[in-house]
């Protein structure tokens, strides 16, 4: 298969043409490290290479709707037994999992053949894709801006046609941020729906899953089919849908009432281009039947960021202090930044995480009380077009003065000084619209329906009530077919 070829075909296509015998899992291996060669040293959107398992995996007679399809699992906790998994962090570089992760399995299963590691932040904890153990990763439609976090070298990867779809998660937008910069389908599904263990149960207090991003609607529905289901460790059994996401997918969905905004708190005026990008879908939504107005945004967007963070905070503590007990590692194998979020996370108190936990109500409450008069919920997915590479790096001053409280154990300090609301708007004023459906356990979809004037891709979201993974994917689909986006950069 000639690259051309293998840059046409969606993740189930290349797989249907593996079951028909028309190419072989080792050809289409070839052609995405062909691929990859050719696009991964300016991207850098693969970490780790797995060739010996590679090799292995494309000999055998492979089955399943992705047979033979070449894969990236991303570098966070997902597991694939006898190979390293870093977390992009310093402290884990060359540690090798003991056991495979549950979605790694399911993966397996559905026939994929894996022969990477896609590039991640330390600990999925930023937005951008930029960790100092392997270097930024790189967004395809321009290299001096960032394909999003955490799991941005899945999306460059994806986006340069390295691999059709790639292994993702997303704890705050981890999925659907890394689709909206780098033009890409990027679905978080619902709390509970895909699985964690074995080693897990219900990471960062719910706020979690895992995922993918692709170029197709079709692939991620059907990667969602490979996925849904709990296993022996899950905390709760989620629904089961009755027919398989991508039997339906065709499906029209019916005329939706959809709610539009574009404002947030942490954002007093707009990107132009987050506004047009979702004016942009109303007019798309409207002429294909759907009733779509601006509404004002359901939730308190503040409060909750500064919820959400405190969560985070206090898990990256506690992620800092099991890694020194695993590996005898001091505060040299982490980055600064993740020293100061667990620091951070040690200085709230059990009441102030209890506290944001309980207001998770509030927030679901909120969201509920819009799903009473529509079924959907479109935003942007990104405060502003992808930003430029380094732009979020902390200024020298504050790692100077960061260092040395560090040093003195004077971190306590911060809990005073307001830094947990800096924190809120540093970091997630450029991404203030995905952390609502992680904090309230609700499915959201973000779709490559706009660019700049540049060029460059710009989501909208879309947060559906509970349940809502299907209608998600069937509107997707609609779009889709009416308003087909530019599958790579050219």
């Amino acid at each position: 298969m000639d690259e051309r070829d293998y840059l046409e075909h969606d993740g189930l296509a290349l797989g249907g043409l593996v079951a028909a015998g028309e190419v072989t899992a080792a050809e289409l291996l070839a052609a995405a490290r062909s691929r990859a060669r050719a696009v991964n040293p300016r991207l850098n959107a693969i970490c780790t290479w797995l060739d010996d398992h590679a090799d292995e995996r494309a000999a055998q007679e492979l089955t399943g709707p992705f047979a033979g399809v070449p894969f990236l699992l991303k570098d966070l906790h997902q597991d694939l037994a006898g190979t390293p998994t870093s977390d992009g962090n310093r402290a884990l570089a060359g540690r090798v999992a003991t056991r495979t992760s549950t979605v790694v399995r399911r993966w397996l299963d559905a026939g994929v053949v894996v022969f990477g590691k896609t590039n991640t932040p330390e600990f999925g904890s930023k937005g951008v894709t930029e960790p100092e153990l392997f270097g930024p990763a790189r967004n395809p439609w321009d290299p001096d801006r960032t394909p999003g976090g955490s799991s941005g070298g899945a999306a460059a990867a994806v986006a340069a046609g390295i691999v059709p779809v790639a292994a993702a998660s997303d704890g705050g937008g981890s999925i659907r941020i890394p689709a909206a910069c780098t033009g890409l389908v990027g679905l978080k599904p619902g709390r509970g729906l895909v699985p964690h263990g074995p080693a897990e149960s219900e990471p960062l207090n719910g706020l979690a899953t895992h995922g993918v991003v692709s170029r197709t609607v079709r692939d991620t529905a059907a990667m969602l089919d490979v996925l849904a289901g709990p296993e022996a460790v899950s905390p709760y059994a989620p629904y089961a849908p009755d027919r398989s996401f991508l039997d339906r997918l065709d499906e029209a969905p019916g005329p939706l009432r959809i709610g539009f905004t574009t404002r947030c708190a942490l954002r007093e005026h707009p990107h132009p281009e987050a506004v047009r990008a979702v004016e942009h879908a109303a007019g798309l939504l409207t002429g294909l039947g759907h009733h779509v107005e601006e509404v004002d945004p359901p939730h308190d967007d503040r409060q909750l960021g500064r919820d959400f963070l405190v969560v985070w905070f206090v898990h990256q503590a506690i992620e800092v202090a099991r890694i020194k007990r695993l590996t005898g590692a001091g505060d040299g194998g982490f980055e600064q930044d993740t020293l100061l979020m667990a620091a951070l996370g040690r200085a709230l108190g059990a009441v102030e995480l209890q506290a944001a936990q309980e207001r998770r109500r509030d927030h679901i409450g909120a969201v509920a009380a819009f799903h009473e008069r529509y079924d959907l919920l479109l935003t942007p997915t990104l405060g502003e077009p992808p930003i430029w590479v380094g732009s979020l790096a902390t200024p020298a001053p504050l790692r100077a003065l960061a260092a040395g409280l560090l040093r003195t154990r004077a971190t306590g300090v911060l809990r005073h000084v307001g830094m947990v609301d800096q924190v809120v708007e540093r970091n997630l004023r450029w991404v203030p619209y995905t952390q609502l459906a992680n904090v309230t356990g609700r499915p959201a979809i973000s779709l490559p329906l706009h660019r700049t004037p540049d060029g460059l891709p710009l989501g909208v979201q879309f947060l559906a009530r509970l349940r809502g993974e299907e209608l998600l994917l069937r509107l997707a689909r609609q779009l889709e077919l009416a308003a087909p986006w530019p599958g790579r950069p050219d």
